[in-house]
């Protein structure tokens, strides 16, 4: 009886997400497309970052990853504070790639043909299953932190919930969502 036990014990293990959106930035509030563009925190993204560090002070963390874009390190880095913990960084938590939209005033794409050298959305998918595949091997059964961007933070809640990306609610700076990610068993 208890081998059985800790053999469902096992099976039912969860690693978690808590999926952050980085506080926001300069570019945020001047409307600007960041994509993969480095960004900096302004004082409204620094207050963000701290009430979500004490909103998961109380919660046990095991790791906080982060997208390697300064603002979402930036980020991350007030969040682990309570924790002690370091930032791992990951390219695979960057933002969509823009590519010609990059650094252009968002209300100005609104009628314009997309280019060609955005990142197409099935690359998008593709990196955000690659990203949960990635927490769920490295960090088996544990909580973690993963601060990441909104539009990639979508493809991630899109693969998560089997869904498309347009179903999935924009997530706002500084925002929240927790994910259950059952342990795959070889």
């Amino acid at each position: 009886m208890q081998m059985y036990e800790i053999i469902v014990t096992f099976a039912t293990m969860e690693t978690v997400i808590f999926l952050v959106r980085h506080g926001e930035t300069f570019d945020n509030a001047r409307q600007i497309m960041q994509g993969q563009t480095q960004g900096d925190l302004n004082q409204r993204g620094r207050e963000q970052a701290l009430c979500v560090a004490r909103r998961l002070a109380a919660e046990t963390i095991h790791a906080v990853v982060s997208s390697d874009l300064r603002r979402a390190i930036q980020t991350a880095e007030i969040i682990a504070k309570p924790h002690g913990l370091p930032v791992a960084t990951t390219p695979l938590l960057r933002e969509r790639d823009w590519g010609s939209f990059t650094g252009r005033f968002i209300p100005d794409l609104r009628d314009e043909p997309w280019p060609d050298d955005i990142e197409s959305q099935d690359a998008l998918l593709s990196r955000a299953r690659t990203f949960l595949d990635y927490i769920t091997a490295t960090y088996p059964g544990c909580q973690v932190i993963a601060v990441g961007h909104g539009i990639f933070n979508k493809a991630i809640l899109a693969v998560y919930g089997h869904c498309t990306m347009r179903e999935v609610q924009r997530m706002m700076n500084a925002e929240v969502r927790q994910l259950s990610l059952p342990l795959h068993m070889n």
